[in-house]
């Protein structure tokens, strides 16, 4: 969705208020595509600070299906985007201060909405998720979820290349 920044950015500079619908579907990282399950609409508030400076304040509440680290199975992962950007549309990224956020969501006199909540959710995204802390995940061998049953291979064991490692902690291990 794009929100027309020019009463903000005039001579007048009025502030801008709106709720918007998210229209994003997925999100798209380098580790996947991971689709968006549940949404609320996008309330945005662009206020001007002075100069080509404007304060961005946005919040929505979305959920996203993340699959588990150790199972695979989709994890239904909730989040509550409420934040603030201090940026200058007059500067390049590369003319940026410590004080101001990149402005690359904001392109002439139109903000994308999407692409402003992307950049958020990238930061917030979970490092490690999990269907539940006891998640058993999947068998090496078969690739059987543990959490919905057992299967019958055998456990291969450690590798024969670690051995030598495993006798070093054998031979000074503390009784």
């Amino acid at each position: 969705m794009i929100i027309n920044l020019s009463d903000v950015l005039s001579d007048q500079h009025k502030t801008v208020e709106e709720t918007v619908p998210l229209t994003m579907d997925e999100i798209r990282l380098k580790s996947g595509n991971y689709p968006v399950v549940e949404r609320e609409p996008v309330h945005v508030r662009v206020e001007h600070v002075k100069g080509k400076e404007l304060l961005i304040h946005a919040d929505t509440s979305l959920s996203v299906n993340i699959p588990c680290d150790r199972c695979l199975d989709d994890v239904r992962y909730e989040f509550v985007p409420n934040f603030t950007k201090h940026v200058d549309v007059g500067l390049s990224d590369a003319e940026l201060t410590e004080e101001l956020d990149e402005s690359n969501f904001i392109d002439g006199y139109h903000l994308d909405v999407d692409a402003l909540l992307a950049n958020e959710l990238v930061s917030e995204w979970p490092v490690k998720v999990l269907c539940r802390d006891d998640c058993k995940g999947l068998c090496r061998v078969c690739g059987q979820n543990l959490n919905t049953g057992s299967c019958d291979c055998e456990d291969p064991g450690l590798d024969p290349r670690m051995s030598v490692v495993r006798d070093l902690f054998k031979n000074f291990k503390e009784v």
